[in-house]
């Protein structure tokens, strides 16, 4: 039992780190619904994740062999290989979503269209397409961390409780890192570059996942490692520039006041 409570303990903190990407997400597309209703919807959407998380656990479990065994392969020598199967597909499929949401996004953002400054433009989305993108995205999140607590452990209530207490502390927190991005309106930008590097380490995990090949060359996965470091970088950077944008302002005002 004592080892099973300390498994349990490491895998909710390793749905804790793992979760990071999906919890960005879950603020940044929340967003889209109308105000009243954002904070049902990412509590619905990761209250329905959860249990398709824990359906899908069970799934795996039993029937993980069909998720590894190749779907279809392809091969023209020198030009591109790949051996496709259906963990790689769910993947790499996540991740160009995540790509293409990410820079849709951020063209909106610097786009020259001229709003009435009375009359602000609102793009709203409904509430079941929101907590639909939330539950499909989170299931896509979930595979990793899925795989990583089934090298871990083969007892699924140890994997299921982890699951249900991962997800429950991913509701608490998504309501404060939608609270913060609202108010650091500046840090929206930031989340948007953090979610395009997270649709192309997905990416390059499902063509690891898929053997595929470019011209001779695998395509090899980015690292939770350098992930992490790329984050740390884009964020101190974020911090140096707006304090010295602030530095820069201030000194404008002084020279004005002169």
């Amino acid at each position: 039992m004592m080892e099973n409570l300390f498994t349990l303990f490491m895998l909710i903190m390793l749905q804790a780190v793992l979760g990071f990407d999906n919890l960005l997400y879950i603020s940044l597309e929340s967003k889209r619904a109308p105000k009243d209703q954002q904070k049902k919807v990412r509590r619905m959407g990761i209250l329905i994740a959860i249990a398709l998380r824990v359906a899908l656990l069970f799934i795996l479990i039993n029937l993980i062999k069909y998720f590894q065994d190749p779907f279809f392969e392809f091969s023209n020598e020198g030009l591109i290989e790949a051996s496709v199967n259906g963990h790689s597909l769910i993947v790499f499929a996540g991740g160009i979503f995540i790509i293409y949401t990410a820079m849709k996004e951020i063209w909106h953002m610097v786009s020259f269209k001229i709003h009435h400054l009375n009359e602000p433009e609102i793009h709203t989305s409904s509430v079941l397409k929101v907590t639909s993108m939330i539950v499909v995205m989170n299931v896509v999140f979930s595979f990793d961390s899925i795989l990583s607590a089934m090298a871990l452990t083969d007892i699924f209530w140890v994997m299921a409780i982890a699951i249900v207490i991962g997800g429950i502390l991913m509701i608490w927190l998504s309501d404060h890192v939608t609270s913060f991005l609202e108010r650091n309106r500046m840090y929206e930008v930031l989340g948007l570059f953090i979610l395009f590097i997270v649709g192309i380490m997905l990416v390059t995990e499902g063509g690891h996942i898929s053997h595929l090949t470019l011209f001779g060359n695998p395509i090899t996965p980015m690292s939770k490692t350098t992930f992490y470091f790329i984050i740390t970088i884009l964020v101190l950077i974020d911090i140096v520039q707006s304090r010295y944008q602030k530095k820069l302002i201030e000194e404008k005002r002084s020279t004005q006041k002169d």
